[in-house]
């Protein structure tokens, strides 16, 4: 994915949910801190952008995208990307992370407002979930140094998770810790 493509689908899904805050909460969220030519491989090969809405009480909004230019619609099948609606409680995110929010603006994705999740807040996201391709998306952004790894393990005790939970991580982080 790239920033062009990020914009594309930003503006499809405020023209679908007639609202243009938006947070990017997936993977792709990288994009709103980093262009495309600054990141390894793997943080931009998603081909889906997980997109909520600021103000979403019941996820219609969310549905709408998702139905509309998601998996396997039309438009995923013109263009090779989607745009998955989710609801802004899917991402485990530490304390704090509204205020660490990043902005990115660029003529191509208006109407558009959207957020992105800071890298870090991003990173323990992925990390929450620890699934292959969450583990692959960090481990390329700590192995291009575009992580502190510091950063991460301190807001890691603001990370809203069991313990076992915090230890995998930890120990995940260890290889890169100083």
């Amino acid at each position: 994915m790239n920033r062009e493509q990020l914009a594309h689908l930003l503006r499809a899904s405020t023209q679908i949910a007639g609202d243009p805050d938006i947070l990017v909460i997936g993977s792709q969220a990288i994009l709103g801190s980093f262009d495309e030519d600054d990141l390894p491989a793997p943080a931009t090969a998603s081909r889906e952008v997980d997109i909520a809405f600021l103000n979403d009480p019941g996820g219609q909004k969310a549905d709408q995208v998702d139905g509309a230019i998601g998996e396997l619609s039309q438009f995923d099948e013109q263009f090779g990307y989607y745009a998955q609606g989710v609801e802004v409680s899917t991402a485990v995110l530490p304390t704090g992370w509204e205020d660490r929010l990043i902005t990115w603006q660029s003529q191509a994705m208006r109407p558009s407002r959207a957020l992105f999740l800071e890298p870090h807040d991003l990173a323990l996201a992925k990390l929450a979930a620890f699934r292959d391709k969450d583990r692959a998306f960090v481990t390329a952004l700590l192995n291009a140094k575009l992580l502190a790894t510091d950063t991460i393990i301190d807001r890691l005790a603001d990370l809203p998770v069991s313990p076992q939970t915090r230890d995998r991580i930890t120990g995940y982080l260890r290889p890169w810790s100083s």
